[in-house]
């Protein structure tokens, strides 16, 4: 197991350095340089998918509040940083889902290439998908807080570079916005990690979850918690820190979409449970009126930008909106963190796997919508009909759709659900008048989606029957588009598959909160 993990953080990394070489005569295929290094991109991400199910298959569930696959190499003995990977019940699911939806974007990029004007072809767009990949893991495996900045950061410039290279209109000015946003608030978190080292007499996450801010004078845990979460609520994104969001996805390709609101965004909130949640507790008790306060704002925030964003006649861009509808959806993971209860948190490691699944669907979606219509202006897709002119796809588009919505028996209803439930019985010591007011306020969101969305499948799926057809889903959209399909139904009707590994892991991280 401990190979497994190490194999797993490993292997994209290796195969990010592989695909910048020729490939060897004996695994040279049809289509030139170009076509071996996609395949190559395919067949790294499946191998590491496979790791990853290996993983999950031999994690012991009996034990999913223990830190398991670990493995801890001195690695920078003057500052006491080590090489310390392990996986636990709220880790797991999260490298299972970037490497799922690593695979299926190369899968993805197999069969669409990457384009963009002046892009300079697959060779660096597969190995910085690679790279993406291993820091990614790297970040949700990591249990050293020197090594987790270390693996955060790695992420950035991989996804600075396909939002750059590869992106649509005002690329280059998106993905400036992008990164600037993302190391002012890294190095703002940087300050927060190593005041907490410094202080605690260690890095390794492990002993400093367990001593639970023993140790940690009150102002020390206040001063971390501002500085860490500032810098994770950037990455989340939290409104008003959110801004850079809808440009990056607006300019992104298909495949930076799908990562960046699939896995990037649940880098911050993991850090916020991983970290902040068990190592700082008493500072963020004191912070988390005003987490939630954000949150809420978030939600009927992303909404009401989302309803503007659809409007007839208004110009909106259906990225764009499915962007502002993660400022909203992300409200939700940081409205039960922010209650510190187990169902709440709980609620939030649900909301944010969901979250992955749908909305990486909603990005797939819209870009094979692009490639049919050559747009994604609201406007100019209003009345393309889709359930008449291409059954399937309006079928499965508006599957999503509602998916997002928090249907029932779909996954994104457990987790919003939970933490509504959470902010109606906070925490001890908690406001709980404060805490109704951003239940009122959630609730007002969850309407709020339902109408934007359901507008969006009313003007791009609905309308009148044209002659002309419109290219339905093809075998390779249903190998990419179908797991995350399933998954979402999977979710939404078994949520014990998910709660009976983080809720164990949670209650180890909220010592003495009952419920």
């Amino acid at each position: 197991m401990r190979l497994l993990l190490a194999a797993v953080v490993v292997l994209p990394l290796l195969g990010a350095g592989a695909a910048l070489l020729p490939a060897p005569p004996g695994l040279r295929g049809p289509g030139g340089r170009d076509r071996d290094v996609l395949r190559h991109g395919v067949t790294v991400t499946g191998a590491v998918l496979v790791l990853t199910l290996l993983l999950a298959a031999g994690f012991d569930h009996d034990r999913p509040a223990d830190i398991q696959a670990e493995s801890d190499l001195r690695w920078i003995p003057a500052l006491d940083v080590r090489l310390h990977l392990g996986v636990d019940g709220i880790s797991l699911p999260l490298l299972v889902l970037t490497a799922l939806l690593t695979f299926l974007c190369a899968l993805h990029t197999y069969f669409r290439p990457p384009q963009g004007p002046d892009a300079p072809g697959p060779i660096p767009f597969v190995a910085l998908l690679l790279l993406l990949e291993a820091g990614t893991l790297a970040t949700f495996a990591a249990l050293d807080l020197v090594l987790f900045f270390l693996a955060f950061e790695t992420v950035l410039i991989p996804m600075y570079f396909l939002i750059a290279r590869w992106g649509g209109a005002e690329r280059a000015a998106a993905a400036w916005k992008f990164i600037l946003y993302t190391v002012v608030g890294s190095v703002v978190m940087l300050l927060g990690l190593l005041l907490i080292g410094v202080r605690g007499g260690t890095f390794d996450m492990v002993a400093l979850a367990e001593a639970n801010g023993a140790g940690l004078s009150h102002t020390t845990q206040l001063l971390a918690v501002l500085a860490i979460g500032l810098g994770l609520a950037v990455k989340t994104p939290m409104w008003p820190l959110h801004s850079w969001l809808p440009d990056a996805h607006t300019a992104a390709p298909t495949t930076g979409s799908v990562l960046l609101a699939g896995v990037l965004l649940k880098m911050g909130t993991y850090g916020l449970v991983r970290i902040a949640l068990p190592i700082a507790p008493e500072g963020m008790h004191t912070f988390a009126p005003y987490l939630g306060a954000f949150a809420a704002a978030g939600i009927v925030y992303g909404s009401l930008a989302c309803l503007a964003l659809v409007r007839q006649g208004a110009g909106g861009d259906l990225k764009r909106l499915i962007a502002y509808s993660s400022v909203g959806h992300m409200g939700f993971v940081l409205l039960g963190i922010a209650t510190l209860t187990r169902g709440g948190v709980n609620g939030a490691l649900f909301a944010n796997v969901a979250h992955g699944l749908i909305t990486g669907l909603l990005f797939f979606l819209v870009g094979a919508l692009k490639e049919r219509v050559g747009t994604t202006d609201l406007d100019r897709l209003t009345n393309v009909t889709l359930y008449a002119r291409s059954p399937r796809f309006g079928g499965l588009l508006a599957f999503t759709a509602i998916a997002s919505l928090g249907l029932p028996g779909l996954a994104g209803f457990w987790g919003e659900l939970l933490a509504m439930l959470g902010a109606f019985h906070p925490a001890d010591g908690l406001s709980r008048p404060a805490f109704l007011i951003y239940l009122a306020l959630a609730g007002l969101g969850t309407l709020l989606t339902a109408a934007y969305l359901l507008l969006v499948v009313r003007r791009v799926c609905m309308g009148d029957a044209r002659d002309e057809p419109l290219q339905d889903l093809r075998a390779p959209e249903y190998a990419a588009f179908a797991p995350l399909a399933v998954l979402t139904v999977l979710a939404g009707l078994w949520p014990a598959v998910l709660l009976d590994l983080t809720n164990p892991a949670v209650a180890a991280l909220l010592p003495g909160v009952a419920r």
